[in-house]
């Protein structure tokens, strides 16, 4: 059976080695222009234009159209999406996945609301890679992969919350406090896919053990870990040492976030996603 992996480009990820994998971009849209978030994008030019942008700006998810072209010719096609709290991404591509079987009855496809962003994705699509290459059956790999998503998180630690507030995404009360008062904000991506802020911390110093602290606290005690981050890598090695003091072994990657995910993390902004 011919499998392909699919994934909006909130995942962070462009390519996969060994196994065919196609991200479909999302958009980050203003009044005066629009930037596709994929391969070619200078996402770091990108949050520097908007850090001095004063219009409104926002986002745009792939279409119907978008995601049937991604499906491609495959036999079977696992797709993960942004929450779709955050999206109509994962409408669009259930709409899509529906026209397409009509069309092509013989295809299986299953389509996962990641209720996540960033590395949580990452994650998920690393171990549906991982079902792929056991050589387990579609159906196998689809229950497996549901049940492996209940056992994955997403925390985030953010200066700013200029643009998740003008899009609804937090309480502008939130966002006051962080802004008066120079305060990081730790928060996770809740059961329901939600962004929800936890802590306030003074600096970086201070978030980097709470963000320790919720991980051991939703069940983390060595697996992988993904890091994403926007313009911040010495914060993003600086949470992986001290993950590390506790958990040596630990499976820890750090990169920088593309569009979508710099939109929202915006410049300092981190996203960590984990298993337990």
């Amino acid at each position: 059976m011919k499998y392909k992996l699919v994934a909006d480009s909130s995942s962070n990820v462009l390519k996969m080695e060994g196994i065919d994998f196609e991200s479909v971009s999302l958009k980050i849209v203003t009044d005066d222009r629009i930037y596709d978030d994929d391969e070619a994008l200078d996402t770091e030019a990108m949050v520097e234009e908007l850090q001095s942008y004063k219009g409104r700006s926002g986002t745009s998810c792939p279409n119907v159209h978008d995601w049937m072209t991604a499906f491609g010719d495959a036999d079977a096609v696992f797709v993960v999406t942004i929450t779709s709290t955050l999206s109509g991404s994962f409408g669009a591509a259930k709409q899509a996945a529906l026209t397409y079987q009509e069309e092509h009855p013989e295809v299986k496809v299953h389509i996962i609301d990641s209720l996540s962003a960033g590395p949580e994705i990452h994650l998920i699509l690393e171990k549906l890679k991982e079902l792929i290459e056991e050589g387990l059956s579609f159906e196998e790999i689809r229950d497996r992969i549901d049940a492996y998503t209940t056992k994955t998180h997403l925390l985030f630690s953010l200066e700013s919350l200029k643009n998740l507030v003008q899009n609804g995404r937090v309480s502008p009360a939130v966002a006051a406090v962080a802004g008066i008062l120079g305060l990081r904000i730790v928060g996770r991506a809740s059961a329901e896919g939600t962004l929800e802020p936890l802590h306030k911390c003074r600096g970086e110093k201070k978030a980097i053990p709470v963000i320790c602290r919720e991980m051991k606290m939703n069940g983390y005690a060595g697996g992988k870990v993904r890091i994403a981050h926007c313009q911040n890598e010495k914060m993003a090695e600086k949470l992986a040492g001290k993950i590390r003091e506790e958990f040596p072994e630990s499976d820890i990657e750090i990169y920088s976030c593309r569009g979508l995910c710099s939109f929202y993390a915006e410049k300092g902004g981190l996203m960590v996603g984990f298993e337990e």
